[in-house]
């Protein structure tokens, strides 16, 4: 399966999910020290790799991160290829002066927020499925 393409459906059935924790972006020049096991994220850009973990495991491994953030799974299975999800949260979340930094994985789309804007961020994104 594909996954949904459909905008309307996708605003409804969204059904965000907060992940406990506390998680933050770091960077490494190498992933030799750190177990990929222990992290939500990788992604290699020019000038290093970019890490999401938990704030233990970057504390743990002694990793520099300044944001502190809730992760939330917008749990319907969307589309690689759907066209307007994205805008439609995160102009519903700025309107509200939350920030958000998505990751569109395969079957899900991930949002982090600040972590003192996650219970607005979590009542915004349930408003769409009423």
């Amino acid at each position: 399966m594909s996954g949904e393409k459909q905008l309307d459906i996708l605003l409804k059935s969204m059904k965000p999910k907060h992940n406990v924790g506390e998680f933050v972006f770091c960077k490494t020049k190498n992933l030799n020290s750190i177990n990929i096991s222990q992290v939500i994220m990788t992604f290699k850009e020019d000038e290093s790799i970019t890490i999401v973990a938990k704030r233990e495991i970057a504390d743990q491994l002694n990793l520099d991160y300044s944001f502190v953030a809730s992760w939330i799974t917008l749990t319907v299975h969307s589309s690689l290829e759907a066209v307007g999800l994205t805008s439609a949260f995160s102009n519903a979340l700025s309107k509200n002066g939350i920030s958000c930094n998505v990751v569109a994985a395969y079957y899900h789309d991930h949002i982090f927020v600040d972590k003192k804007d996650t219970d607005k961020a979590m009542e915004i994104l349930n408003s769409f499925s009423k």
